[in-house]
């Protein structure tokens, strides 16, 4: 099957070679060169710009940072065309950036008029997952369309939930991102508490690991540096999910609560705590590095 992929970051680049791994014939674009230059070093074929990506193909999947992002790529902006006029008829969209629900239903709606299927499909998992072909996919759109989906969704992810009618998989991430964000923070003030105290960090994560505190961050993402020799922690919390990612989806949530007047006081916090910590300069930073913020100096 004939693949173009849009967007080809920490996540987008292992999910793309996945796919070309499996067999299909996937012609993929990003606007960083650098990142372009690494996945045709691994082998991805590198379309000269998004237009020629999408030129014949069966199927167009797109892994970008924001709403604007999608929209302008797929709708245009500035008197710029997007890419709706040069994607076949009968084609598949899926979008597996975490962007406003609102904004993956005008892109649908679009797409719907020109006799075009899209879904919005964003991820779950971390760049651990990408790379493993692990990741949990939550799908918002129709049916037919995700069993459209479904044969490379099973090349990129082990799991792969029908949220519901489109951008009900954008509303299912942003809820799942709340939550992390405000385990990641509750986790990092744990350890630095017991740090402080004089605890080994890796004897205190695996006690709260096997006892009521137990979470996905303790388990695979810790942030204290040497705990898990795979996490962004242990590399300088470079690559991962970014701080700024982070705030960006903290906001998508907190601007979906006052939409339909739901309380998240502790997802409103949160947005504070990662903004108070990009200001601080560490926005390019994995999020896990916020525990930067709780840990005693000197």
């Amino acid at each position: 099957m004939q693949i173009a992929f849009i967007g080809l970051g920490n996540m987008g680049g292992p999910m793309a070679l996945n796919l070309q791994t499996a067999g299909h014939d996937v012609r993929a674009f990003d606007l960083s060169k650098p990142a372009c230059d690494k996945l045709a070093a691994d082998g991805l074929k590198i379309a000269q710009d998004a237009t020629a990506a999408v030129q014949g193909a069966e199927v167009v999947i797109s892994m970008l940072p924001a709403s604007q992002h999608v929209e302008a790529l797929f709708l245009g902006r500035d008197g710029q065309p997007g890419l709706l006029g040069s994607i076949a008829k009968g084609a598949l969209v899926i979008d597996s950036s975490t962007i406003a629900a609102a904004t993956s239903q005008k892109v649908a709606k679009a797409f719907d008029a020109a006799g075009i299927a899209f879904i919005d499909a964003p991820v779950s998992g971390g760049t651990g997952g990408a790379i493993a072909g692990t990741l949990t996919f939550m799908v918002g759109g129709d049916a037919a369309a995700l069993e459209r989906a479904r044969p490379l969704l099973e090349k990129m992810g082990a799991n792969i939930f029908h949220a519901g009618t489109v951008g009900a998989g954008q509303t299912a991430k942003i809820c799942n991102n709340m939550l992390l964000g405000i385990l990641m923070a509750g986790t990092s003030e744990a350890i630095a508490l017991g740090v402080a105290n004089g605890l080994d960090p890796k004897v205190l994560s695996e006690i709260m690991r096997r006892s009521s505190g137990g979470n996905w961050a303790l388990e695979k993402y810790n942030p204290f540096p040497g705990v898990h020799e795979n996490a962004p922690a242990s590399k300088g919390y470079a690559g991962g999910f970014g701080t700024d990612l982070m705030l960006k989806d903290l906001g998508l949530a907190q601007e979906n609560a006052m939409a339909v007047k739901a309380a998240t006081p502790l997802g409103g916090l949160a947005r504070a705590i990662y903004a108070a910590h990009s200001i601080a300069g560490h926005g390019a930073e994995d999020f896990s590095s916020v525990i930067k913020m709780v840990q005693k100096k000197g």
